[in-house]
């Protein structure tokens, strides 16, 4: 007996991806119109019939919320701010009845194909995007798709008009800086994220703004959050005829490597380099010295950001929101210059 024809079957005949066939033939947009003839054309040949159960369930509510992670597999394996934000999430879609839908991806174009399929199939009832990027397509997407609720964790300013949850990096950069200056450090510098990095963009400018305030001397490199660039960037930076006396780490990963680096360098911590991470973590309490940290609750931000999408999912109207400036708690890893720390926690 003859199978039924499948979606995936047109698309293999067709010479296109499952979500342009399902685009083409539920008259979405997504698709060019020679696209849409081609594949249509190649539907009815084959006598593809719609399923109407499949399509009643596509168009009912499943109450999950999507998220696709594209990282480095070794990046992400050993950083905390993921985690942290999924256990926010969990515990707050499980009091709605709601579920997180967990991909991953080995880089934005194969992020973009599953997020069109997303689209296209109803699979989820809201996405949530990370990383938000410079000019980035997956806006675009959902700005064509209107119907598909969706959730920024970027500055407003990057979200391209769509709700965005800001981490309000300009008002926590004023912070490190401020406290850098207190401390009579004069020749700072960073170890970023990649510049293509929405995040990154935000801090590189409130970076530079606050230290030429200051009358400060500043020094940024981009790393991938590894340790491996961590250790790099550290040892670049301390091999400068005049080093920075601190340095700031955009991830608890690369300070941590950065206090090994040091140390192998003869570069003590906190007498010679004060070193701060941008991410506080289990890891930066427990190292010796203890790392110096924003205060980040990364855990309420997920709580936060669920609440957000649990209201578009429902057809309610979010607005942008920016989250209260970090705490920064100083420990072993920073102290003023020429002077020593006993590396107890205080928040500033």
């Amino acid at each position: 007996m003859k199978s039924r024809v499948t979606i995936s079957d047109v698309a293999k005949a067709a010479g296109v991806s499952n979500s342009a066939v399902s685009y083409a033939l539920n008259g979405k947009a997504g698709v060019s119109e020679q696209t849409r003839d081609k594949v249509l054309s190649v539907a009815s040949r084959m006598g593809w019939r719609p399923n109407r159960a499949a399509k009643a369930l596509s168009d009912a509510s499943t109450r999950t919320v999507g998220l696709v992670l594209t990282y480095d597999t070794a990046v992400l394996s050993i950083e905390s701010y993921t985690m942290e934000l999924i256990a926010g999430l969990t515990a707050e879609f499980e009091k709605a009845g709601y579920s997180l839908l967990v991909r991953s991806s080995s880089s934005r174009r194969h992020e973009l194909a599953v997020l069109r399929e997303w689209v296209a199939a109803g699979a989820v009832d809201a996405v949530l995007l990370m990383n938000v990027e410079l000019g980035d397509p997956r806006i675009e997407l959902f700005r064509e798709h209107p119907r598909m609720p969706v959730l920024l964790l970027c500055d407003e300013s990057l979200s391209g008009g769509l709700p965005a949850l800001s981490d309000n990096g300009r008002a926590a950069t004023h912070l490190v800086v401020d406290y850098c200056h207190g401390l009579g450090h004069r020749r700072i510098a960073r170890v970023a994220g990649s510049e293509q990095m929405g995040h990154t963009f935000i801090r590189d400018n409130a970076f530079r703004e606050e230290s030429a305030a200051f009358g400060m001397d500043y020094l940024c490199l981009h790393a991938d959050y590894s340790p491996e660039s961590g250790d790099r960037c550290t040892r670049r930076l301390l091999s400068l005829p005049q080093p920075p006396s601190a340095i700031v780490y955009d991830s608890d990963v690369m300070a941590l490597a950065a206090l090994k680096a040091a140390a192998s360098m003869g570069v003590r911590v906190p007498d010679d380099l004060s070193i701060i991470s941008w991410d506080d973590s289990f890891m930066c309490r427990m190292s010796s010295p203890g790392v110096t940290a924003l205060n980040r609750d990364v855990v309420a931000r997920g709580r936060k950001a669920a609440g957000m999408l649990i209201d578009l999912a429902e057809g309610r109207t979010v607005q942008p929101h920016a989250e209260v400036a970090d705490d920064l708690i100083v420990r072993g890893s920073s102290a003023p210059v020429g002077d020593e720390c006993v590396g107890v926690e205080v928040a500033v």
